[in-house]
């Protein structure tokens, strides 16, 4: 995953089966995704012009993104926003 962050950091366009767009949860987010042994893990960022904004990490165990890690994203890119003003 830090692989894939520096890659991020250093302005390049990650795309499947790396990260794919998360438009649900706000402009700007995707999800991360890594297979590690026997577990599959997300993490989900924002782009910005100055910055990559860490929204949440979790285990995937389903093919859906838990509705509540949808929520809590959303509530820390509301926060996120409002500190920035």
């Amino acid at each position: 995953m830090g692989v894939l962050l520096r890659q991020l950091q250093d302005g390049e366009q990650l795309s499947m089966p790396h990260s794919r767009p998360m438009p649900g949860i706000g402009r700007r987010c995707h999800e991360l995704r890594v297979n590690d042994h026997n577990k599959s893990w997300r993490l989900v960022y924002r782009i910005d012009h100055d910055a990559i904004v860490i929204l949440e990490v979790f285990e995937k165990k389903t093919n859906k993104t838990p509705p509540q890690v949808i929520e809590a994203c959303q509530q820390r890119l509301k926060l996120y926003q409002v500190s920035k003003l």
